[in-house]
């Protein structure tokens, strides 16, 4: 019993010198002016990629300025403040506090930060990135806003919780891209697994909350929505490619995939604003990730366009009401997809406006989940403000639970040619109360 219990004090206090970091020396207030343009300009395209303003950013306050709400299966965290200013934000901060932060999810002050912060991804970055991105903030204008505390239930509400999280999750290191591969893929790979993390919504998580990694890009939940699987495991009809990935992440828009929702119309709005070229190298990274080769993809994805448009709502008169009955409700999904989808999604759609995509070529029609579907019916699909985009109206107060019930158990069979299903009533229980896992 006395070698179990020194073998316990020597871990524990191992673990403790292994935790500690200490407090880093606070940064002389430095000029805009002082940091180049050009370096600036980088680091700010690195910041579109990775989504900063996303998280850093909460409704009615300036950009950076913090207070996001993430929530998380264990509470909700609070996106911090990362404006240069030195009571409330970063102006403290020396370029080698930000890269401990980036690199080992430690902040100036030496606490351990939480990993809804994705550090696991950014410490895959070089520093000079992270000195770009640095200097990008850095030229921000300061705001004084004071985030509230993480609200994490015990003993997760203890930081050293996170340094253990670490101890089992975190791998540093410079991301080594596959050196076989193209230039641009090799590009593609670094930003989209080290700033632009889309493993972090796209990947399973086990039950303490880091990414399954035998089961990268197999899919995974972020904010209520499902982040569809990404390798050959994806529910899209067409295989992705260079080009229509490129599309979807910088227009929100690919003729064979539809238009994006949810969370990702953030992710798109941000890219929007990063190097052309890099969001090109992060298409073809991740259209490689279904194992399709290229020329089989195109053709592949023709012919799910040609199926997809096969299975459109036939013009008046080719169909009737009365086949669409929902074994859930008893509702006919057919007559409410007429009177409520139809004027849009008929033979392609015939509101300009709407530019709506085949149905049967959607994830969200096709995915094993119906929470997607669910989500797009609710609360309809919207452009950013001040932005041109596609229009979708919610449907949240307009159709009943059941009648919603009814017209995504049509859409799935009828636009997929899959089975209903099956706990597509649950799901939405759980869209209504606000559950997002």
């Amino acid at each position: 019993m006395i070698v179990v219990l020194a073998i316990v004090v020597l871990a524990g206090g191992g673990f403790l010198a292994w935790a500690w970091h200490d407090e880093l020396p606070a940064e002389p207030r430095r000029d805009a002016s002082a940091y180049d343009p050009a370096v600036v300009a980088k680091g700010a395209s690195l910041a579109a990629i990775g989504s900063c303003a996303v998280c850093h950013l909460a409704k009615n306050s300036p950009s950076f300025a913090g207070g996001y709400p993430v929530e998380t299966p264990f509470g909700v965290i609070y996106g911090s403040n990362i404006t240069p200013d030195r009571d409330t934000g970063i102006g403290t901060w020396s370029p080698a506090a930000f890269r401990r932060a980036m690199h080992d999810g430690v902040d100036r002050e030496g606490h351990h930060l939480y990993p809804a912060f994705p550090y696991d991804h950014f410490t895959g970055a070089t520093d000079t990135d992270l000195d770009a991105v640095y200097a990008y903030l850095m030229t921000r204008e300061p705001v004084r806003h004071d985030v509230p505390a993480p609200q994490l239930t015990f003993p997760l509400n203890i930081r050293l919780a996170a340094a253990a999280w670490k101890l089992l999750f975190l791998r540093h290191g410079e991301f080594v891209p596959d050196k076989s591969q193209s230039p641009e893929w090799q590009r593609g790979a670094y930003l989209a697994e080290t700033f632009g993390h889309c493993s972090a919504c796209h990947s399973p998580r086990n039950a303490l909350g880091a990414e399954k990694r035998d089961e990268k890009y197999a899919g995974g939940i972020a904010e209520g929505w499902i982040g569809p699987a990404l390798n050959a495991a994806s529910p899209a009809p067409a295989p992705w490619t260079a080009e229509s990935a490129f599309n979807y992440l910088r227009r929100g828009f690919d003729r064979a995939h539809g238009h994006v929702a949810g969370p990702m119309q953030e992710v798109v709005e941000h890219l929007r604003q990063a190097n052309e070229g890099d969001v090109r190298a992060m298409a073809t990274y991740i259209a490689s990730l279904n194992g399709v080769a290229a020329p089989d993809a195109a053709a592949k994805a023709e012919q799910a366009v040609k199926n997809a448009t096969s299975r459109q709502w036939p013009i008046p008169g080719r169909e009737t009401t009365g086949s669409g009955g929902s074994s859930t409700t008893g509702l006919d999904g057919a007559a409410i997809f007429a009177g409520a989808c139809a004027t849009c999604h008929h033979d392609g759609g015939r509101l300009p406006i709407s530019r709506p995509v085949a149905l049967g070529l959607s994830s969200a029609v096709n995915g094993a989940d119906p929470r997607n579907l669910l989500q797009i019916v609710l609360g309809g699909i919207h452009p950013a403000p001040n932005e041109r985009g596609a229009i979708m109206p919610a449907f949240s107060g307009t159709l009943t639970d059941p009648q919603i019930v009814a017209l995504a158990d049509y859409v799935r069979e009828h636009f997929s040619g899959k089975p209903k299903w099956n706990d597509t009533g649950t799901a939405l229980e759980a869209i209504r109360r606000g559950k997002n896992s």
